[in-house]
């Protein structure tokens, strides 16, 4: 029976709630807006107030016998040819970690691409699950990590055959996409499960020009933000899930068990009507905005010191097997200056703020809200800093070590290490020993050294150097790496 998108179930009863003039003696207590500060309400406007209630007891009854928020999953899972969908107010480092223990079991091991966000570690570290690395495929010209491959997921299963399923990221912060179908059949011939962390393929489904999404791939569980690619709330995130290898009830579980009790309805509100919007114009906006994308990518290539990282550069033998042309990835070594400085100057001197920057690069992301103004304005943006390189000479160098370095030994569960004895040394007194937390590069969020592994002089150089370069590194006790939190009595 076909859904008829134009309804938008968690907007619609937020209007009947507003209509029937509800008087509400339950949280949240600033009662429609009539208790927040005034000065808050100056900036934030009332209608983030009128949004914020009760999800069930407020947009619901309190047995949410309306069935609100089922209906909204419902439309969305129709909407991206899923099976299931979940809705989550927490993020999708949330709906990832949820997933996670669906599938393993503290002990068990999961393959894991090594490229993974600090979510997936997170994940990890709270439920005890075994990892089982599977290497990104390196390119060496450009410093930079793509998912694995297929191949590398058949042979983590060749070697580690009681592997209950697989996780793989993809696409990357940086466009980079995986061959999920390839990937989905090698778990499937193992009845085993394949979770892709799609945080940056919300608009996946949408256009047949984009790479293919996780679900249509095969995929059994899908991990989705609609906040990053899509138009929803920051923390606005979904989960997919199709097959019978995962039970729906299950994974419902495991979700109820990290989530909050006190779900935002400002966010949910947000997922659904980016549903309704893109079940019903989604193929014409994103239309443009490819459009558009393949015009700034030409304007950057014309600009001096810049060169835009294209299917050419991310695709082929030992590369991404696919490429999303909405993140504009810019290479910035023709100006002699590293990302970090060059985002820095756009944020100071043009108000202009990319995604991420890295030692080479930095990422302006387009999404289907982009247009001819905001590509102007990015584009003089870019024209400026190109114009203005001379001064952010001379660049501080980050000292990225081969392949074989930088990945480091796992000597132990990072639950095991990060909930062990620790101590903090100094840096040089670090070598050798088992790293007792993450550090890592944000944005993208992926962790150089994960707790459980054996660091080495030529990764604590990297970061330390890339601190020094203006790379930030949240979380580690000491931002600067002054220090490193290591096991106790844990020399190699």
């Amino acid at each position: 029976m076909s859904l008829d998108h134009s309804q938008a179930p968690v907007l619609d009863a937020l209007a009947r709630y507003h209509a029937s003039k509800h008087l509400s003696f339950s949280p949240p207590g600033h009662k429609q807006a009539r208790g927040a500060d005034p000065r808050v309400r100056e900036v934030l406007g009332d209608a983030v107030f009128y949004g914020d209630v009760l999800a069930s007891g407020g947009l619901d009854d309190r047995r949410t016998r309306s069935g609100v928020l089922e209906c909204a999953e419902q439309l969305m899972a129709d909407a991206v040819h899923a099976s299931h969908t979940f809705f989550s107010t927490c993020g999708s480092s949330l709906s990832v970690k949820a997933a996670m223990l669906s599938v393993a079991h503290p002990h068990e091991k999961l393959l894991v691409s090594r490229d993974a966000h600090k979510s997936v570690v997170a994940g990890l570290i709270l439920s005890g699950i075994q990892p089982v690395w599977v290497d990104p495929r390196w390119d060496t010209e450009r410093h930079l990590a793509h998912p694995p491959s297929a191949d590398d997921f058949e042979s983590g299963f060749a070697a580690h055959p009681d592997a209950k399923g697989a996780l793989v990221t993809s696409p990357t912060p940086y466009g980079a996409c995986a061959d999920l179908r390839a990937i989905a059949d090698i778990c499937h011939r193992r009845q085993r499960p394949l979770i892709v962390d799609e945080a940056w393929g919300a608009h996946l489904p949408f256009h047949p020009e984009l790479p293919a999404w996780a679900m249509d791939a095969g995929a059994d569980v899908c991990v989705t933000s609609i906040h990053k690619m899509g138009s929803g709330l920051e923390q606005g995130s979904v989960f997919h899930l199709q097959g019978d290898l995962i039970d729906p009830a299950l994974l419902k579980t495991r979700a109820d068990l990290l989530g909050t009790t006190s779900p935002s309805v400002l966010i949910y509100a947000g997922i659904d009507g980016w549903r309704r919007q893109m079940a019903q114009h989604g193929r014409g906006l994103l239309e443009r905005a490819l459009h558009l994308a393949k015009q700034v990518r030409e304007a950057v290539e014309a600009i001096d010191g810049f060169h835009v990282n294209d299917r050419a550069d991310f695709c082929g033998p030992g590369l991404a097997d696919d490429f999303d042309p909405l993140p504009v990835v810019i290479d910035v070594t023709g100006l002699n200056t590293t990302g970090y400085r060059v985002a820095d100057w756009l944020r100071e001197h043009r108000h202009v703020d990319v995604h991420l920057s890295d030692h080479r690069r930095i990422n302006t992301q387009l999404t289907h809200a982009d247009d001819q103004e905001t590509a102007r304005v990015l584009l003089e943006a870019l024209k400026a800093v190109s114009a203005a390189a001379p001064d952010l000479r001379p660049k501080a160098t980050v000292d990225i070590p081969p392949p074989a370095t930088l990945r480091l030994q796992q000597t132990c569960l990072p639950r095991d290490a990060f909930f062990g004895i620790v101590e903090d040394v100094p840096a040089q007194d670090a070598l050798g020993r088992v790293a007792a937390e993450m550090l890592t590069p944000y944005p993208p969020g992926i962790p150089a050294v994960l707790p459980g592994e054996l660091l080495n002089e030529p990764v604590l150089h990297y970061l330390r150097s890339g601190i020094e370069a203006g790379m930030n590194v949240p979380d580690a006790v000491d931002p600067q790496l002054n220090t490193v939190r290591v096991l106790v009595d844990s020399k190699g």
